[in-house]
């Protein structure tokens, strides 16, 4: 996959929103749309996400002929590029995943991943791969902290890369793991994904919409679902929910 043509725009509501917006009008992508703000982002689960100045507002308007089922592995593809993004301007040690989307720095979350879909005219389905990253500075207040590329930056760099600069790099390596989506099925993805993953074969909380689940973490299944063992010796495979691991599980989700 060529990298898409990326539309950078002062402010709008969210990407996300407008990407919606234009797959509804007919447009099909693919399309990178980036704002240097954002006056009602959106994270999962309804939450707000901040974009405050000098951080990365980004979402990709694409369609697919797959299912829905097949098309909400994009989310890895998008966190994988994220990662390959953040590894430019850190230390790759410092970079790992939380599942299902974050990408964290140094165990602390860096940037958060929502990907909405719905039927676009031509009968396919558009996709609004929506990725914030926290550049130049992180949101104080979050239930969980959040740290930016700034306060982990490499040394021999000498400031955080200008949002058009971390956009271009985005679409490139986002183009590399949808190509290799498309080309050699998920496996591979899933494989890279799973390499960067933290909290594997540890303690896990699982917040879902109407209970919370405590186990150990045994591992993912091969459509990414999270595979969590209970003291009973049950296994429940969580596709979606909040998840907490290690030392912080309990406290979480308290």
């Amino acid at each position: 996959m060529t990298p898409a043509p990326l539309v950078i725009l002062e402010e709008i509501d969210s990407t996300n929103a407008e990407a919606r917006r234009l797959a509804e009008a007919g447009e099909a992508g693919p399309r990178w749309i980036v704002a240097r703000r954002q006056t009602a982002g959106r994270g999962r689960r309804g939450r707000k996400w901040e974009t405050e100045q000098g951080n990365l507002a980004a979402t990709l308007l694409v369609t697919t002929p797959r299912s829905a089922a097949e098309a909400a592995q994009a989310t890895f593809v998008a966190a994988l590029a994220v990662a390959d993004l953040l590894d430019v301007f850190v230390s790759p040690a410092l970079v790992t995943i939380k599942w299902p989307n974050d990408v964290l720095l140094d165990g602390v979350k860096a940037s958060g991943i929502l990907v909405e879909s719905g039927r676009h005219g031509n009968g396919d389905l558009w996709l609004a791969i929506g990725i914030g990253v926290n550049l130049a500075h992180a949101p104080e207040g979050t239930e969980r902290g959040a740290t930016s590329v700034a306060d982990r930056l490499r040394a021999d760099l000498a400031y955080v890369p200008p949002i058009e600069a971390a956009a271009e790099i985005l679409a490139e390596t986002f183009a590399v793991w949808w190509g290799r989506w498309q080309t050699l099925g998920f496996e591979p993805v899933l494989d890279a994904w799973t390499s960067r993953l933290v909290g594997l074969n540890g303690p896990c909380t699982a917040r879902l919409d109407n209970e919370t689940i405590e186990g150990l973490a045994e591992g993912v299944e091969p459509d990414g679902a999270l595979r969590l063992r209970l003291a009973d010796g049950a296994v429940r495979l969580i596709s979606a929910g909040d998840v907490f691991f290690g030392a912080m599980s309990k406290v979480g989700a308290a």
